[in-house]
Order: structure tokens, then sequence, then C-alpha cells
């Protein structure tokens, strides 16, 4: 796993060694149990390397290997000794002391270098000389070959120790300006921190807090927590980082490595759809990370039968509490979504429409929903959601077919097409404000720049069109026809449903294909995929083989074949919000809410997989 700070990737570092030299032990003092013990007569030396000596003799009976028990003692490994100092570290954090000072004696092992140890006491203790003269001594460690080894350059190991004795005498300075000692704090500022020639920005910073007049606008402008055992730790914190972890470890060593693994094991696990929790105190270390299939959205809740024919279309709206569903019966639904229950019931059924409804699009603030209609609509409809008006009826010619619309990010207009050539946009009023000719349009995503669109067209291609400056440019290439498209929310990342080939992802800023899906059956229907749950690291697929697939963004094949439907799934909408909410709509007429499975043993969830466990609503 990858270390933090200055201590990454350092396993060939030497921390410790079981060593031992003849004769009789030396004691010495132990404060905080970082300071050099003995352990069965054997000193562990204080060289200035960071290494602790090695056997004075290579006699394998001497007394050092050999336990109160005569039985020959383990020499240990380097990764033994290099857990034995992370669980040092970590009791030492938690103030167990004296459990390290027996751990470090036991192992032979030390928890860091001597003159390191000096230098934390100096530094928690606000004796700035000392932690100087301190650092002058740790320097030559930095520059160690061992060090060099780690650095890969003599200069970064210099310019480190600048960087180290700046921030020391920053702090220095900051105490003094707090204590009232401005003739100290002006004397470090002009004599140490000057004459370094280091991050003079920050100098010309620090002279101003000269002008505070007392210490709580000291800390307010400097963010300081003010002198004390919270900032010095916080300083010492920094300083560790840019030292060999032979001669100190990296703070919190052990802490990091845990949360490294908790994180590889979360971004495995192929059902994780939670909140993402950075923390070690919401998970248990004693068991790998495992999500149940039961918690993932594979299981019909509730199923929605008011439509009276095919059901083309369906979309949660962009703060999750509505769903709204187009079908051949021209009738458009809205749905409210219980966000507690996580169930639906019939909130509005807008009228006008004369088509069967193909694609539908919520507006930025869900206050709007504009509708289209098959190849022959050459119309489009826009409704304000809250009263069910009909706010605009847009058609600019009945030779058009506007079959595609998606909002721009301001929410003020909108651009629309169809494969007939047509390429407009237009304000809420259905008014025509530019337009793209030539371009025979077979879906439309709108950018969050506010000013490029993407449209994929009957060239087997999406190209981005701006309205503004009146320029296009080649995105995607595909070898078959892109039947419908949809952009993830930060704008990198496009899902395509393909002709004959199924889902594609497609990285649009590098211009490449990242992998292709496996499972699905795609033919020449237009079905549309989607991006969901947390951080949408899944995607969901309609099928012709009448099922709703579901994987997860890093692997190719399904993680989960949703079954209920009895006929073409044409569309899938996952909640934005609640990511264990599914929906998805089909020619046989109903549209499926999938979540998870209900408080049942796994037996019992699998047998429910594709029932209705909820209320149904069916035509009147």
């Amino acid at each position: 796993m990858q270390a933090n700070g200055a201590g990454q990737d350092r396993d060939s570092e030497l921390s410790c060694r079981n060593g031992a030299q003849n004769g009789e032990s030396s004691s010495s003092e132990v404060t905080n149990g970082l300071l050099p013990v003995t352990n069965n007569g054997n000193t562990v030396s204080n060289n200035n390397n960071g290494v602790s000596a090695q056997p004075a003799s290579n006699n394998t009976n001497s007394p050092s290997d050999v336990t109160s028990g005569g039985k020959k003692k383990k020499r240990l490994s380097q990764s033994e000794e290099d857990v034995i100092r992370l669980i040092g570290q970590h009791l030492h954090d938690l103030g167990l002391n004296q459990t390290v000072d027996l751990l470090m004696q036991e192992s032979g092992c030390r928890l860091e270098h001597p003159s390191a140890t000096k230098f934390r006491n100096h530094v928690m203790e606000g004796e700035w000389d000392k932690a100087e003269s301190d650092l002058n001594e740790l320097k030559a460690l930095m520059h160690s070959p061992s060090a060099i080894v780690v650095n890969n350059n003599h200069n970064i190991s210099s310019c480190c120790f600048q960087r180290m004795k700046f921030l020391l005498l920053q702090q220095k300075y900051l105490e003094y300006l707090e204590d009232g000692k401005v003739l100290e704090a002006l004397q470090v500022l002009r004599a140490e921190l000057t004459p370094l020639k280091y991050n003079t920005e920050r100098i010309h910073i620090l002279s101003g807090y000269l002008m505070c007049s007392h210490a709580e606008d000291l800390r307010a402008k400097a963010e300081w927590e003010g002198k004390g055992t919270a900032s010095r730790t916080k300083l010492l914190d920094k300083l560790q980082t840019y030292l060999p972890p032979s001669v100190m470890l990296p703070p919190r060593r052990l802490q990091t490595l845990l949360k490294q693994a908790v994180e590889l094991q979360r971004e495995r696990c192929l059902y994780h759809n939670t909140k993402l929790d950075s923390g070690l105190d919401s998970v248990s270390l004693l068991l790998d990370h495992a999500c149940s299939r039961k918690q993932f959205p594979c299981y019909t809740q509730q199923i929605l039968t008011e439509h009276c024919n095919e059901v083309w279309f369906c979309k949660f709206s962009n703060d999750g509490t509505k769903l709204a569903t187009g079908s051949k019966d021209t009738t458009v639904i809205v749905w409210h979504v219980d966000t507690e229950t996580h169930t639906l019931k019939l909130m509005k059924t807008l009228e006008g429409h004369a088509y069967g409804v193909s694609y539908l699009a919520w507006s930025p603030d869900d206050a709007y929903l504009i509708a289209c209609g098959p190849d022959d609509c050459s119309e489009l409809w826009l409704w304000n959601v809250q009263t069910g008006e009909l706010r605009t009826k847009m058609s600019q010619s009945h030779e058009d077919s506007l079959t595609s619309v998606s909002w721009n990010p301001d929410g003020k207009r909108f651009v629309t097409g169809g494969q007939r050539g047509q390429f407009y946009q237009c304000d809420l009023d259905g008014n025509l404000l530019d337009s793209w000719e030539g371009v025979r349009v077979q879906c439309l995503w709108c950018l969050s720049d506010g000013r490029t669109v993407l449209a994929s067209d009957t060239h087997q291609r999406i190209r981005g069109y701006n309205f503004e400056d009146l320029t296009d440019r080649n995105i995607v290439q595909e070898d078959h026809p892109i039947m419908s498209f949809t952009v993830s929310k930060n704008g990198r990342l496009a899902l395509l449903n393909v002709a004959t080939q199924g889902v594609h992802l497609w990285d649009l800023q590098d211009r490449v294909l990242v992998r292709k899906y496996q499972g699905v059956t795609q033919g020449f229907y237009t079905i549309h995929s989607c991006f969901g749950g947390h951080n949408e690291d899944f995607i969901a697929s309609g099928s012709e083989d009448h099922k709703v697939y579901i994987w997860h963004r890093r692997s190719e094949l399904p993680i989960a074949e949703l079954t209920g439907h009895t006929r073409t799934v044409n569309c899938v909408s996952w909640n934005p919000v609640l990511p264990g909410l599914l929906a998805s709509a089909s020619d046989d007429g109903t549209v499926r809410i999938w979540g998870p499975a209900p408080f049942l043993d796994v037996q019992d969830a699998e047998g429910l997989n594709g029932m209705n466990r909820n209320s149904v609503l069916s035509c009147l």
C-alpha cells in the first residue's frame, strides 16, 4: 500500500535490528517510550544512521538469542519489525507509554532514532533553540545514503531541511507574538527567517502579523491554534513527513494504512452503494468489507400499471422526489416519491400530448418538464409540473421531427432536434434562438459549461456544437449507429447504447473507448441506459431480452440481471438522491420500481425477485 508524506515506499529502510553486544547492559532513561531501551542485557545502539547495532558475535548461542526459558529467541524479520514500530507509534498516540516501553524492550526494537526523540520533546515543550540544535543533528540523517536513496535526490533532502527549519522558526515567531514579545519576534523575523531566503511571500505575510493588537486577532489572521499542544502537535506532524521512516515514522502511519486497506476493499466491493466514510470508526477492522446483494436495488418493490400501452421512457427528477413516465398511450404521468418508504404514488397526469412520448427532460430546478414524440412528431410540449399547465407547445414546421431534447444548465434555454435535420435552441416560450442546419440528431446532451451541446447523429458519431461561436468538433466515433447516450454528472464519461453492440463507455476528455459491457441484447430499438448509485459507480440498461442489466462501472460483466418484465425494457432511470431506488419502463406497459430486499431470509428475497410486494397501481 502507498504511504503518505516523506515516508512513502521506504520498505528498504532499516529501522531496527535485533542485535547484541557482549557485556553489561546499560540503562537509559525512558521518555514517552521513545528513548533507547535494553533487552536481556543487549543495548540498542544510538548510532546516527537510524539503525540499531548488529550483534557483536556470530555465535548463534549468544545470550541475546536465548530467552529466560532456555528457548532460542526468534530473530525478527524486517516486516515484523515494521509492524512492531507501527503498533508502538499507535500505542504512543493513545498515551499508553508504559506499554510502548515494554514492547520495545521485549522486541529489541526502537520506535525512532534518539535524535528524533529529543527533537520531538523539545518541540512539544517549546524549547526552540534546543529544537533547532536537534534539527541540525537530524540534518546528517537526512543526508545519509539511506535517506538519499529514499528521496532519490540529495537536493530534495536539502530542500526538506530548509522547509523544516522555516516551519520551526515560524512557530517560534508566532508564539513570541502571542506572548506579546514583539521585539523577540521581530528579531526572529529579521535575523533567522529572512536569511533563509525561503518562501519570501510567506515571510511578507508573517511580517503583517506584527500589527495584530491582541492574541485572538493573531490566531484568526494566521489561521493558527495558538501557543500550546494543539499547534505544536500539528507542527510536529508536518515536520515528521520530511524525515526518513528509519528516523521517525510518518504521523499516524498505522491509521493511514488501515484507511487505505478499507478504501481498497470498498472499491473492490461490487455491491457497495452507500456513502463512503473515510473514518475507521464506522467499520469493523475484524472482518473484510463485503456488501450483500440484498442491500442492492435488485428486487421489485412496486409495479406501476397506470399506463395502458407501451412505456417508452422514465426519468427521476433532479431532486429525486418525482418520477416522470411517458407512454405510447400519449400520456405523461408524474409520480411522487416518498423518500422515507421509497414508494411512489400518482401525483399528476399531464395532458395535451397527441403522440406517443418517447423522451422526457426535467429542467435543472425540476419546475418544468419537456416531452418529445416519435419520428413523425413535429411538436414539443413543455409543462409547469407544479400546476400541470401546458406552458409551451412548440413547432417550427410540420415537416420537422423533434425526438430529443436537453436543457441548458441555466434553465432558461433548451435544445431539441431530430433525424430529419432539425437542430434548434429555444427559450421557454418556444422562440427560436439559434439553429444548426443539416444535423440529423439522434440524441442530445447539454454540458455544464453552458456552451457545448453534444449530439449523436446518423453518421455514428457524437460531435460537440458551440452555439456561441458556431464551431463544432468530433468527439466520439463508433462503427455502428448510436441509438442513445447519457453523460455522467462530472461531464467526463458518456454511456452509449450502440445498435447490435450493446453498452459502451467513453471518456469524453481523452476521446477513447473505456469499456464494452457484456450481456445486454441491443438491436435497433432505442434503449436508454443510465449512471447511478453513490458516486455513479454503477451502470444500468434495459434490454430486448426483457431484463434490466446492472454493471459496476469498472467491470464488463453484469453484477445483476433483474427479471420481471415480459417485453423489451426501453429505459432505466436511477434515482440521483436515493441510490437504492431504480425504475425501469417496458413495452409490457409497466414501470417497475427496484430496491433492496426487505427484511427476509436470502431464499425468500430471491424468491420474491420480480414480484410485486407493495401496492400495485392499475389502469382504471
